[in-house]
């Protein structure tokens, strides 16, 4: 039996703070748990479930008494290493205009499908992760879920907020039918526009190396990199089953720019950049 797992990750931040959430029910055929992961600026923590107070709804999961969806995150979880405490209310969430997956969506027995939820909504709230306090106020959330039975070999993600909009981006080896191929799919929100670039619309990877990546769909240009590092550990899933360690910085610097029929839409670096980059350079 090949496992399954099912998860969001939910981000939140500020001026100051990053903090971002995964709940996750992930089954390898033989058991079945769930569990909370916290990724903060410099830590990260993995809190196991038993799944008899696991529940889900299409817009909510609920882990015992906390709590993930629409309209925010409630959080309260006591372990000997771990004590947490608050609550964060979103506002209206941004969805984008048609499953990030495309025509992708409707293709059985895909190693790893990905969702986004909302690209870019207010926060409002404060939690309190042993003692310190994680306060959010004027500050924006990202909203996106995987489900499938294992993450890609490899793959570049990556998330950031800026003025005027917000991206997100995947970069990944896709096995399928017995080939692998790259694929893509990225949002930009870009001063009220969405532009979307992925596979099914023709983007291809033109260079993957040293932490960087540029993307080009006709007469579209992303360019990303990751600058410096911030990364913890984070567990994810293999054949259902949570074996695997992935590196995140939830809050680093980074380079972007994105350009179109050769003019540049915009260029920034920023310190506030979430990054995965789990592609041998």
């Amino acid at each position: 039996m090949y496992g399954s797992f099912y998860g969001w990750y939910l981000k939140c931040q500020s001026d100051t703070q990053t903090l971002a959430v995964i709940p996750a029910v992930h089954d390898t055929g033989r058991k079945c748990t769930c569990s909370i992961q916290i990724i903060t600026d410099h830590d990260a923590w993995t809190v196991t479930f038993a799944t008899d107070i696991f529940r889900r709804t299409k817009m909510h999961i609920f882990i015992g008494e906390n709590q993930f969806g629409k309209e925010g995150i409630r959080l309260a979880i006591h372990t000997s290493q771990l004590t947490i405490k608050g609550k964060l209310d979103f506002a209206t969430l941004c969805p984008l205009r048609y499953d990030i997956m495309g025509p992708f969506a409707l293709v059985p027995f895909m190693e790893c499908r990905h969702s986004v939820w909302s690209m870019r909504h207010s926060v409002r709230g404060n939690v309190y992760i042993n003692g310190q306090k994680y306060s959010f106020h004027n500050a924006w959330g990202y909203w996106e879920g995987d489900r499938g039975r294992s993450f890609p070999k490899e793959y570049i993600w990556t998330q950031c907020f800026f003025s005027g909009g917000a991206l997100m981006l995947s970069v990944a080896d896709i096995p399928m039918a017995g080939v692998h191929f790259t694929g893509v799919i990225g949002a930009i929100l870009w001063q009220g526009k969405e532009y979307r670039m992925a596979t099914y619309l023709g983007a291809r990877v033109v260079r993957i190396q040293n932490n960087m990546a540029r993307i080009i769909q006709g007469d579209l240009e992303l360019d990303i990199r990751q600058l410096e590092a911030s990364e913890c550990l984070l567990k994810a899933p293999a054949k259902g089953d949570m074996v695997r360690s992935i590196h995140e910085s939830a809050s680093c610097r980074a380079f972007y720019r994105f350009c179109k029929k050769g003019c540049t839409l915009f260029a920034f670096e920023t310190d506030r950049a979430s990054f995965e980059f789990e592609y041998l350079s």
